[in-house]
Protein backbone atom coordinates (compact mmCIF):
# COMPACT_ATOMS: atom_id res chain seq x y z
CA UNK A 1 0.00 0.00 0.00
CA UNK A 2 1.21 3.45 -0.77
CA UNK A 3 0.86 5.10 2.88
CA UNK A 4 2.33 8.35 3.53
CA UNK A 5 2.72 11.09 5.69
CA UNK A 6 1.16 14.57 5.86
CA UNK A 7 -2.45 13.09 5.62
CA UNK A 8 -3.28 15.68 8.51
CA UNK A 9 -7.26 15.17 7.24
CA UNK A 10 -6.90 11.95 8.66
CA UNK A 11 -5.82 13.25 12.15
CA UNK A 12 -8.46 15.79 12.44
CA UNK A 13 -11.08 13.83 11.59
CA UNK A 14 -9.66 10.69 14.61
CA UNK A 15 -8.87 13.12 16.68
CA UNK A 16 -11.13 16.19 16.03
CA UNK A 17 -8.74 19.02 16.97
CA UNK A 18 -7.42 21.95 14.60
CA UNK A 19 -4.07 22.93 16.05
CA UNK A 20 -1.77 20.11 14.68
CA UNK A 21 1.84 20.30 14.54
CA UNK A 22 2.50 18.08 11.52
CA UNK A 23 5.82 15.47 12.28
CA UNK A 24 4.37 12.67 10.17
CA UNK A 25 6.59 14.20 7.06
CA UNK A 26 10.17 15.30 6.70
CA UNK A 27 9.51 18.23 5.26
CA UNK A 28 11.41 21.35 7.23
CA UNK A 29 9.11 23.54 9.18
CA UNK A 30 11.17 26.70 9.25
CA UNK A 31 10.76 26.91 5.60
CA UNK A 32 12.43 29.77 3.26
CA UNK A 33 10.47 32.62 3.35
CA UNK A 34 9.35 33.46 -0.40
CA UNK A 35 8.76 37.35 -1.18
CA UNK A 36 5.95 38.80 -3.29
CA UNK A 37 6.12 36.92 -7.05
CA UNK A 38 6.34 38.94 -9.84
CA UNK A 39 3.18 39.63 -12.22
CA UNK A 40 5.04 37.32 -15.32
CA UNK A 41 5.07 34.45 -12.33
CA UNK A 42 1.09 34.13 -11.92
CA UNK A 43 -0.10 35.34 -15.51
CA UNK A 44 2.24 34.00 -18.45
CA UNK A 45 3.49 30.78 -19.83
CA UNK A 46 6.82 29.45 -18.32
CA UNK A 47 9.12 30.49 -20.98
CA UNK A 48 12.37 28.43 -21.60
CA UNK A 49 14.32 31.73 -19.88
CA UNK A 50 12.63 30.74 -16.37
CA UNK A 51 13.48 27.27 -16.62
CA UNK A 52 16.98 27.67 -17.90
CA UNK A 53 17.56 30.08 -14.81
CA UNK A 54 16.47 27.74 -12.23
CA UNK A 55 18.46 24.98 -14.16
CA UNK A 56 21.92 27.20 -13.95
CA UNK A 57 21.02 27.70 -10.04
CA UNK A 58 20.14 23.74 -9.25
CA UNK A 59 22.85 22.59 -11.40
CA UNK A 60 25.61 25.43 -9.35
CA UNK A 61 23.82 24.00 -5.93
CA UNK A 62 23.78 20.04 -6.29
CA UNK A 63 26.83 20.02 -9.50
CA UNK A 64 26.75 18.67 -12.56
CA UNK A 65 26.26 20.39 -15.90
CA UNK A 66 23.36 22.40 -16.70
CA UNK A 67 22.14 20.46 -19.56
CA UNK A 68 21.90 17.21 -16.81
CA UNK A 69 19.25 18.81 -14.42
CA UNK A 70 15.08 19.02 -15.17
CA UNK A 71 13.17 20.73 -12.96
CA UNK A 72 9.82 18.55 -12.34
CA UNK A 73 6.53 18.77 -10.26
CA UNK A 74 8.19 17.20 -7.41
CA UNK A 75 10.84 14.22 -7.21
CA UNK A 76 7.97 12.24 -7.30
CA UNK A 77 6.66 12.68 -11.14
CA UNK A 78 10.25 11.16 -11.88
CA UNK A 79 9.37 8.32 -9.60
CA UNK A 80 6.34 8.37 -11.61
CA UNK A 81 7.57 8.20 -15.24
CA UNK A 82 11.15 6.63 -14.83
CA UNK A 83 9.81 3.43 -14.90
CA UNK A 84 7.85 3.68 -18.01
CA UNK A 85 11.46 5.38 -19.76
CA UNK A 86 13.69 2.94 -19.00
CA UNK A 87 14.86 -0.80 -20.51
CA UNK A 88 14.26 -4.11 -18.88
CA UNK A 89 12.14 -5.26 -16.25
CA UNK A 90 13.71 -6.83 -12.98
CA UNK A 91 13.63 -4.16 -10.74
CA UNK A 92 15.63 -4.08 -7.11
CA UNK A 93 14.92 -1.26 -4.57
CA UNK A 94 17.30 -1.28 -1.43
CA UNK A 95 14.56 -1.49 1.42
CA UNK A 96 12.69 -0.53 3.50
CA UNK A 97 12.90 2.68 1.98
CA UNK A 98 9.76 5.06 0.57
CA UNK A 99 7.56 3.15 -0.98
CA UNK A 100 6.43 5.15 -4.20
CA UNK A 101 9.32 3.68 -5.69
CA UNK A 102 8.70 0.13 -5.87
CA UNK A 103 4.96 0.71 -6.07
CA UNK A 104 5.38 2.72 -9.12
CA UNK A 105 7.59 0.40 -10.84
CA UNK A 106 4.87 -2.49 -10.25
CA UNK A 107 2.59 -0.20 -11.83
CA UNK A 108 4.78 0.26 -14.74
CA UNK A 109 4.96 -3.48 -15.07
CA UNK A 110 7.90 -4.00 -13.56
CA UNK A 111 9.35 -7.58 -11.57
CA UNK A 112 10.17 -6.04 -8.07
CA UNK A 113 12.52 -7.12 -5.55
CA UNK A 114 13.08 -5.33 -2.06
CA UNK A 115 16.55 -6.59 -0.66
CA UNK A 116 17.42 -4.70 2.42
CA UNK A 117 21.49 -6.08 1.58
CA UNK A 118 22.33 -3.79 -1.24
CA UNK A 119 24.84 -6.59 -2.62
CA UNK A 120 21.63 -8.10 -3.59
CA UNK A 121 21.13 -5.20 -6.20
CA UNK A 122 23.64 -6.80 -8.36
CA UNK A 123 22.39 -7.86 -12.18
CA UNK A 124 18.96 -5.76 -11.91
CA UNK A 125 18.02 -4.37 -14.86
CA UNK A 126 17.16 -1.05 -12.91
CA UNK A 127 17.84 -0.61 -9.05
CA UNK A 128 16.88 2.10 -6.97
CA UNK A 129 18.81 3.46 -3.54
CA UNK A 130 17.12 6.77 -1.37
CA UNK A 131 20.58 8.08 -0.03
CA UNK A 132 20.46 8.91 2.49
CA UNK A 133 17.49 6.67 3.34
CA UNK A 134 13.88 7.43 4.36
CA UNK A 135 13.09 6.49 7.27
CA UNK A 136 16.54 4.67 9.17
CA UNK A 137 18.88 7.53 7.57
CA UNK A 138 21.06 4.82 5.85
CA UNK A 139 24.10 6.48 3.79
CA UNK A 140 26.06 5.61 1.44
CA UNK A 141 29.59 6.97 0.31
CA UNK A 142 30.09 8.08 -3.52
CA UNK A 143 32.27 5.57 -3.56
CA UNK A 144 29.64 3.06 -2.75
CA UNK A 145 27.14 3.78 -5.40
CA UNK A 146 29.52 4.05 -7.79
CA UNK A 147 30.54 0.62 -7.18
CA UNK A 148 26.82 -0.46 -6.91
CA UNK A 149 25.95 1.77 -10.23
CA UNK A 150 28.53 -0.61 -11.81
CA UNK A 151 26.94 -3.73 -11.11
CA UNK A 152 23.21 -2.99 -12.55
CA UNK A 153 21.66 -1.25 -15.77
CA UNK A 154 20.63 1.37 -14.23
CA UNK A 155 20.76 2.97 -11.03
CA UNK A 156 18.22 5.60 -9.27
CA UNK A 157 19.55 7.89 -6.49
CA UNK A 158 16.93 9.40 -4.37
CA UNK A 159 18.53 12.17 -2.46
CA UNK A 160 15.98 14.06 -1.93
CA UNK A 161 16.85 14.04 1.93
CA UNK A 162 20.63 14.72 1.11
CA UNK A 163 20.49 18.81 1.15
CA UNK A 164 22.50 18.69 4.06
CA UNK A 165 24.69 16.65 2.92
CA UNK A 166 26.38 17.21 -0.38
CA UNK A 167 29.29 15.15 0.72
CA UNK A 168 26.76 12.28 0.34
CA UNK A 169 25.65 13.34 -3.09
CA UNK A 170 26.78 11.57 -6.78
CA UNK A 171 24.99 14.46 -8.44
CA UNK A 172 28.18 16.42 -9.29
CA UNK A 173 30.51 13.08 -10.20
CA UNK A 174 27.61 11.17 -11.68
CA UNK A 175 28.08 7.32 -13.42
CA UNK A 176 27.17 7.74 -17.18
CA UNK A 177 24.02 5.16 -15.91
CA UNK A 178 22.77 6.56 -12.78
CA UNK A 179 19.85 9.14 -12.60
CA UNK A 180 19.96 11.51 -9.37
CA UNK A 181 16.29 12.70 -7.98
CA UNK A 182 16.32 15.73 -5.67
CA UNK A 183 13.39 17.55 -3.94
CA UNK A 184 13.10 21.06 -3.41
CA UNK A 185 9.98 21.21 -1.03
CA UNK A 186 11.66 19.35 1.89
CA UNK A 187 14.72 21.08 2.93
CA UNK A 188 13.20 24.50 1.57
CA UNK A 189 10.27 23.60 3.47
CA UNK A 190 7.52 24.50 0.64
CA UNK A 191 6.35 21.20 -0.70
CA UNK A 192 3.28 22.89 -1.91
CA UNK A 193 5.03 24.43 -4.71
CA UNK A 194 5.99 20.54 -6.27
CA UNK A 195 9.09 21.15 -7.43
CA UNK A 196 11.94 18.68 -7.74
CA UNK A 197 14.59 17.95 -10.02
CA UNK A 198 16.19 14.72 -12.40
CA UNK A 199 19.94 14.59 -12.75
CA UNK A 200 20.56 12.44 -15.23
CA UNK A 201 21.83 12.27 -18.86
CA UNK A 202 20.43 14.64 -21.66
CA UNK A 203 19.09 12.08 -23.92
CA UNK A 204 17.36 10.31 -20.85
CA UNK A 205 16.36 14.06 -19.62
CA UNK A 206 14.86 14.82 -23.17
CA UNK A 207 12.60 11.72 -22.96
CA UNK A 208 11.30 12.79 -19.54
CA UNK A 209 11.18 16.23 -20.50
CA UNK A 210 8.63 14.65 -23.57
CA UNK A 211 6.65 12.34 -21.15
CA UNK A 212 6.10 15.33 -18.60
CA UNK A 213 4.79 17.11 -21.00
CA UNK A 214 5.11 21.23 -21.65
CA UNK A 215 4.67 23.76 -18.60
CA UNK A 216 4.97 20.53 -16.33
CA UNK A 217 6.24 23.23 -13.69
CA UNK A 218 4.64 26.31 -13.01
CA UNK A 219 5.88 30.05 -12.58
CA UNK A 220 5.45 30.63 -9.00
CA UNK A 221 7.72 27.59 -8.40
CA UNK A 222 9.82 28.58 -11.38
CA UNK A 223 10.47 31.84 -9.71
CA UNK A 224 10.44 31.05 -5.97
CA UNK A 225 12.55 28.02 -6.73
CA UNK A 226 15.41 30.11 -8.49
CA UNK A 227 15.33 32.70 -5.81
CA UNK A 228 15.53 30.08 -2.56
CA UNK A 229 18.40 27.79 -4.74
CA UNK A 230 20.52 31.70 -4.87
CA UNK A 231 20.55 32.12 -0.80
CA UNK A 232 23.31 30.59 -0.08
CA UNK A 233 23.40 32.38 3.21
CA UNK A 234 19.71 30.91 4.39
CA UNK A 235 20.93 27.06 2.89
CA UNK A 236 24.28 27.55 5.74
CA UNK A 237 21.97 28.83 8.03
CA UNK A 238 19.33 26.24 7.94
CA UNK A 239 21.79 22.97 8.21
CA UNK A 240 23.03 24.13 11.58
CA UNK A 241 19.56 24.75 12.78
CA UNK A 242 18.51 21.67 11.69
CA UNK A 243 21.38 19.59 12.89
CA UNK A 244 20.86 21.62 16.66
CA UNK A 245 17.42 21.19 16.31
CA UNK A 246 17.57 16.98 15.33
CA UNK A 247 19.51 16.88 18.48
CA UNK A 248 17.59 18.58 21.05
CA UNK A 249 14.41 16.21 19.54
CA UNK A 250 16.74 13.46 20.42
CA UNK A 251 17.27 14.37 23.64
CA UNK A 252 13.34 14.68 24.54
CA UNK A 253 12.56 11.78 23.10
CA UNK A 254 15.47 9.20 23.71
CA UNK A 255 14.75 9.10 27.73
CA UNK A 256 11.45 7.37 26.47
CA UNK A 257 12.33 5.65 23.34
CA UNK A 258 15.09 4.71 21.94
CA UNK A 259 17.02 6.58 18.45
CA UNK A 260 16.49 3.90 15.82
CA UNK A 261 18.18 6.63 12.97
CA UNK A 262 17.39 9.48 11.26
CA UNK A 263 18.48 12.64 8.71
CA UNK A 264 18.32 16.17 9.68
CA UNK A 265 15.14 16.13 8.39
CA UNK A 266 13.50 13.86 10.53
CA UNK A 267 14.49 11.49 13.16
CA UNK A 268 13.08 7.61 13.51
CA UNK A 269 12.25 5.93 17.05
CA UNK A 270 12.17 2.30 18.02
CA UNK A 271 9.22 2.18 20.58
CA UNK A 272 7.66 -0.71 22.69
CA UNK A 273 3.87 -0.17 20.30
CA UNK A 274 4.13 2.26 17.35
CA UNK A 275 0.68 2.64 17.46
CA UNK A 276 0.29 3.47 21.36
CA UNK A 277 3.34 5.97 20.54
CA UNK A 278 1.39 7.54 17.74
CA UNK A 279 -1.76 8.12 19.73
CA UNK A 280 -0.35 8.82 22.41
CA UNK A 281 1.56 12.16 20.31
CA UNK A 282 -1.65 12.71 18.79
CA UNK A 283 -3.54 12.86 22.13
CA UNK A 284 -1.52 15.98 22.34
CA UNK A 285 -1.39 17.75 18.45
CA UNK A 286 1.25 16.05 17.59
CA UNK A 287 0.85 13.91 14.19
CA UNK A 288 3.63 11.29 13.56
CA UNK A 289 4.03 8.45 11.03
CA UNK A 290 4.19 4.73 11.40
CA UNK A 291 5.38 2.00 9.66
CA UNK A 292 2.46 -0.93 8.88
CA UNK A 293 5.54 -3.29 7.77
CA UNK A 294 7.52 -2.38 11.12
CA UNK A 295 5.57 -2.57 14.69
CA UNK A 296 7.76 -0.23 16.77
CA UNK A 297 9.33 2.46 14.82
CA UNK A 298 7.96 5.86 14.57
CA UNK A 299 9.35 8.91 12.60
CA UNK A 300 8.90 12.54 13.65
CA UNK A 301 10.21 15.52 11.80
CA UNK A 302 12.35 18.40 13.16
CA UNK A 303 9.96 20.50 15.08
CA UNK A 304 10.39 24.27 14.41
CA UNK A 305 9.84 26.01 17.33
CA UNK A 306 10.39 26.37 20.93
CA UNK A 307 6.50 26.14 21.32
CA UNK A 308 6.46 23.26 19.09
CA UNK A 309 9.29 21.23 20.94
CA UNK A 310 7.42 22.32 24.29
CA UNK A 311 4.35 20.59 22.81
CA UNK A 312 6.78 16.72 21.88
CA UNK A 313 8.36 17.42 25.54
CA UNK A 314 4.72 17.68 26.83
CA UNK A 315 3.54 14.83 25.10
CA UNK A 316 5.53 12.77 27.81
CA UNK A 317 4.24 14.16 30.39
CA UNK A 318 0.63 14.67 29.69
CA UNK A 319 -1.99 12.68 32.62
CA UNK A 320 -3.10 9.31 30.75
Amino acid sequence: MRDHGGDIDKAASRFGRADWIDLSTGINRRPWQAGPLSPHALTALPTRADTARLCALAAARFGGPQDQVLPLAGASAAIQLLPHLLPGRRAAVLSPTYNEHAASLRAAGWDVAEPADPAALAGADLAVIVNPNNPDGREFTPAQIAAIAASVGHLVVDESFADPRPDLSVAGARPENVTVLRSFGKFWGLAGLRLGFAIAAPDLLARLAERAGPWSVGGPALEIGAQALADAQWIDDTVVWLSEAALHLDQIVTPHWPLAGGTHLFRLYDTPDAPAAHELLARAGIWSRIFPWHPRWIRLGIPGSREEFDRVAGAFTAPG
